[in-house]
């Protein structure tokens, strides 16, 4: 038989071919060969997802095994293209294994039951009489694997095409009973591989043989976790199990003995699934999820896991376990197993550390994903498969505790289960489900194309034309991306409302609702997302809620989106009491609540700030409308500090004391400060900017300020207008180095006119200086004036002539004195007194020579300092100030080197750290790798103190013991906030490096001199 007339390529083109010429000719060829006419072939691949693929396949399978195709009738014709379409892969394995195609296709595909698949596979690697052993045996199982595979696929892909009949018309309402066999399938295979690794055990083909009496004594079951668990299993997917083994006979085989033979049983099952064979591997057989994961022992008895569970797993692990069912080998003690861990798997949501462990489960699927993978993974980004599982297992765990009904493994069982139990509305369960059909569907079939493990979604036309074939979803590919991006919102949409929603239906008594929770039940959903008070939360949410006013229904809508942003903060508790707060503040300012609706980000950026920073949140109370800036970068940057000068010179003009220009210009500095709390808790400005802003804030005040102080004395005809005063910035203000937790360090000078008497001069400065610190405290933020380090400490006074400056230094002063000039400039006051007075202080900090003597004296104040200084109690490790190789290390190691080199360099006339830092490094005073080992330790002791005040409202010098408030500091340093262990090490290692370049620069150690050679 020919094959007919010549096919036109608008039929070629309508089949699906991308290749029109050659698809044309090949059909051509195809039709020569199988003695068939042309056109019921193009009709057949037509139904293929990608008629190209199908074509090379089938073509291939024709020429290298001639005849084999000659017998197929027309159905199984249309079949094979529809499977070898769907998956190339396929097609290459029959190429390799033709033997049962022709029967795989006349039946049309079928679901093969677990005990059916057990018995074929076992039946297969048993063939012939004695047990097949090593590769033989496992290319006989998974041979046999991929035909029962085939199969199973056969018939998912014609329910798509709605061609059997009884059976479900589409593939999402096939999903459940395919995904079921598919495990069932992996069952047996597992079950097959144990039984060859038995065999190569006795054989002695797997390592030393073993006695047939001590292998019988072993019980060893694999319990499935994960999908396989929960009986739906992908395509290709992971195998996640664990092993148990107990000795039938203890006087056999027990102790040791039973945990080496059991092990290699074990390890001989694995590489039975897994290892490289001539048929390649099924999947990854994973035992990670056992005790210890890889690096505890591959096989527990079933007395050693329990203990593991009772006495070391974390909540994660029990988790893990919901999904548990045994899978192969002794059914019974998998059973066991399963049981005995039950009750602690459904009281797992009342152990300590089960919000951590939710948050650190839904983050670690997807910490290893690229960025640029994100947005394309089917399962884990945004609306993915694992947003529905995630909500599923969730409400199970928080709700399973008080209700047998929904302890289910799979997740759709699960969610009949949570709809008929009340937990979640019809309408949204339903959705849901759906949703995670059609998600699945499409995950199967890219995973079919081409037997491999995957979840990424195509992003080029041709992929995304042939999904849109295999699946059965859409006709075209563009229709098929709209689909998935619509079910994408509606998933993240329903887990919102499924499970945030309820909570304000519990609260604020809404009649109109489907689903209302009981308190009991809204107590425990709250404190599984991390609420520590669920009582107080549920009071809060109440009062925001409650009511039929506009206001009380735009917060019912806001809220459960604004609760799950506060979750994952890290203290949801005061964040929903801030909210709270600042919602009453703003009640009468109409563009709140549309600036949270409508805001680019700002409702998210709020429950940042007010979850995650008690400082910042306690000054928004207090300054309300500052919510608006949160809606754009630009005004959570730093305002510069000529602008700032100019506005607060203007409003001190404008009142008529200092009373109440103080009280003005102190609003103005609490604004601004609250400015740059918000800007580096939501990511906006970085800590140099913070320096930056702070230092601008408070010149522009104590500026201001110290003008209307003294424009008021002279309008009482006081002394004080006539005098010149400066204020000179020390420490870290001087420095232009400020924090949220540095003091303002400051000294007075001042010059009286010729013929004012000295004494009326210091005591008009000193009245000045006095007042000053009396306005600028500021009862609603505390902001204190420190000028302690002034010649004579405490006992000095508070303000000395530039005279009496010079005098001091010049007969009395000591090297710390000098040392402390070193960050010494004018920041306010009369300009040209306080270049005088840089001036006076460069004689004395950069002088012409530093004997050693001085530098002995320098040596000793420190080592004093680390001694008396520390507070007590204190650990020496954790202090980020005084402790080894923190702030007071990095900074008295280069004061040392300005005293000693500063009069011969100019470049370390500076009073910035980093600056001195960077100018020692370049005059090879300090080596490239030892200023890079200072400058980190030095700015990560400045950001972590920040970052304490930040969190905590409370400034503190030593990094804290506790685990919240570890997390809170790593969250605004954008470090994980689960692993706080991270930060702390990241502080020892820092401290250590920097430590030891101290010892060796500063004090002259070396390693030699401690370690002396023997």
């Amino acid at each position: 038989m020919t094959a007919g007339p010549e096919l036109k390529l608008a039929a070629v083109a309508r089949a699906g071919f991308q290749d029109l010429s050659g698809a044309r000719r090949g059909m051509a060829e195809l039709a020569i060969s199988l003695g068939s006419d042309v056109e019921p072939l193009i009709e057949a691949f037509a139904l293929a997802a990608d008629p190209d693929a199908a074509l090379l396949r089938i073509r291939y399978l024709d020429e290298t095994h001639p005849g084999l195709l000659g017998g197929l009738d027309g159905s199984s014709v249309r079949r094979l293209c529809l499977l070898v379409g769907a998956s190339p892969a396929l097609g290459d394995f029959f190429a390799r294994n033709p033997g049962r195609l022709a029967e795989v296709l006349e039946t049309g595909g079928r679901l093969v039951p677990p005990e059916a698949a057990s018995r074929e596979l076992l039946a297969t690697v048993r063939h012939g009489g004695p047990r097949a052993v090593a590769e033989d045996g496992w290319t006989a199982l998974r041979v046999r694997y991929r035909e029962l595979l085939a199969e199973a696929m056969l018939y998912d892909l014609r329910c798509g095409r709605g061609e059997i009949a009884g059976a479900p018309e589409d593939a999402p309402e096939a999903f459940e009973a395919v995904a079921a066999c598919l495990s069932g399938l992996a069952g047996a295979a597992v079950e097959a591989a144990l039984e060859l690794a038995v065999s190569a055990l006795r054989s002695g083909a797997a390592g030393p043989p073993v006695a047939a009496e001590r292998i019988d004594a072993v019980r060893i079951a694999v319990v499935a976790m994960g999908k396989c668990g929960a009986e739906e299993l992908n395509v290709v997917s992971d195998v996640d199990v664990v092993f148990i083994a107990e000795t039938r006979d203890p006087d056999v085989l027990d102790g040791d003995a039973l945990h080496r033979i059991a092990t290699r049983l074990a390890s001989e099952t694995m590489r039975g699934i897994h290892d490289p064979a001539i048929e390649p591997p099924l999947w990854q057989l994973d035992a990670n999820l056992r005790p210890e994961g890889r690096h505890g022992p591959l096989v527990r008895t079933l007395g050693s896991m329990l203990a593991y569970y009772e006495r070391w797993a974390k909540a994660w692990e029990f988790q893990a376990l919901l999904k548990a069912r045994p899978l192969a080998g002794d059914l019974d003690l998998g059973a066991e197993f399963v049981a005995r861990t039950r009750d602690a798997v459904w009281s797992s949501s009342s152990r300590e550390d089960f919000v951590g462990s939710v948050q650190r489960m839904r983050q670690r699927v997807t910490e290893h994903i690229a960025d640029d993978e994100l947005e394309v993974q089917l399962k884990l980004g945004p609306g993915g498969l694992r947003d529905i599982e995630f909500s599923a297992q969730l409400l199970q765990l928080v709700h399973g505790q008080y209700d047998d009904s929904i302890h289910q493994r799979g997740t759709l069982p699960a969610l009949r289960a949570l709809v008929e139990g009340g937990y979640v509305a019809r309408g949204d369960g339903d959705r849901l489900a759906a949703d995670y059909r059609l998600l699945r569907v499409l995950e199967h079939r890219l995973q079919l194309r081409e037997l491999r493990r995957t979840a990424i979604m195509p992003t080029d036309d041709e992929g995304l034309r042939v999904l849109a074939r295999a699946s059965g979803l859409a006709a075209t590919g563009p229709a098929l991306l709209a689909l998935w991006e619509r079910t994408k919102r509606e998933v993240r949409e329903l887990h919102l409302k499924i499970f945030y929603a309820p909570l304000l239906a519990a609260v604020a008594a809404l009649p109109e609702e489907e689903l209302v929770l009981g308190s009991d039940e809204a107590r425990a959903r709250l404190h599984s997302i991390g609420f520590r008070d669920p009582d107080g939360a549920m009071r809060n949410l109440a009062a925001l809620t409650r009511g039929t006013s506009r206001r009380a229904r735009i917060q019912r809508n806001l809220m459960p989106v604004l609760l799950q942003w506060l979750a994952e903060g890290t203290d949801p508790d005061y964040g929903l009491l801030a909210f709270r707060r600042v919602s009453e503040a703003n009640r009468e300012t109409p563009w709140y609540l549309r600036l949270l609706r409508d805001g680019a980000g700002a409702a998210e950026r709020l429950t940042r700030v007010l979850s995650c920073s008690r400082y910042a949140a306690e000054l928004l109370e207090s300054i309300p409308d500052a919510v608006a800036w949160l809606e754009r970068d630009e005004t959570l940057r730093p305002v510069p500090l000529q602008p700032l000068l100019e506005e607060m010179r203007s409003i001190a003009s404008r009142r008529t004391t200092a009373e109440e220009a103080a009280t003005a210009l102190r609003a103005v500095h609490r604004r601004e400060v609250l400015r740059l709390a918000l800007g580096r808790v939501c990511g906006v400005i970085t800590d140099r900017d913070v320096a930056d802003g702070l230092d601008a804030a408070h010149t522009a005040l104590l500026d201001a300020l110290l003008s209307a102080v003294r424009g008021e004395a002279a309008a009482a005809d006081g002394p004080a207008e006539r005098i010149e005063l400066a204020l000179i910035g020390m420490g870290r203000y001087g420095g232009g180095e400020l924090g949220f937790a540095s003091d303002i360090d400051l000294i007075a000078v001042f010059r009286a006119p010729g013929g004012f008497a000295p004494e009326h001069a210091s005591r008009a400065a000193v009245r000045t200086i006095s007042e000053l610190r009396r306005l600028v405290s500021d009862p609603r933020f505390p902001v204190d004036l420190d000028f302690d380090l002034r010649p004579e400490g405490k006992n000095g006074p508070l303000a000395r002539s530039l005279d009496a400056y010079r005098a001091y230094y010049e007969r009395w002063s000591v090297t710390w004195e000098a040392q402390a000039l070193l960050r010494a400039r004018p920041v306010a006051g009369d300009a040209r007194l306080g270049r005088d007075f840089v001036a006076l202080a460069d004689e004395i900090r950069y002088p012409a020579s530093f004997s050693e003597e001085r530098t002995r004296e320098v040596r000793r104040i420190k080592a004093r300092v680390e001694a008396e200084r520390l507070p007590q109690g204190a650990a020496p490790e954790r202090h980020l100030k005084l402790g080894p190789g923190g702030i007071s290390d990095v900074e008295w190691l280069l004061q040392l080197i300005q005293l000693r080199e500063g009069a011969a360099h100019p470049q370390l006339r500076t009073v910035s750290t980093l600056a001195v830092l960077d100018a020692a490094s370049e005059l090879g005073l300090l080596d490239s790798e030892e200023a890079e080992q200072l400058r980190e330790s030095w700015r990560f002791a400045s950001r972590a103190r920040s970052a304490l005040k930040l969190w905590t409202g409370r400034a503190s010098d030593s990094l804290p013991v506790d685990r919240t408030d570890l997390a809170g500091i790593a969250a605004i340093l954008d470090m994980p906030t689960d692993r706080t262990f991270e930060l702390e090490e990241r502080w020892f290692g820092v401290s250590r490096r920097a430590r030891a370049v101290f010892e060796r620069e500063f004090f002259g150690y070396r390693d030699e001199d401690r370690f002396p050679r023997i």
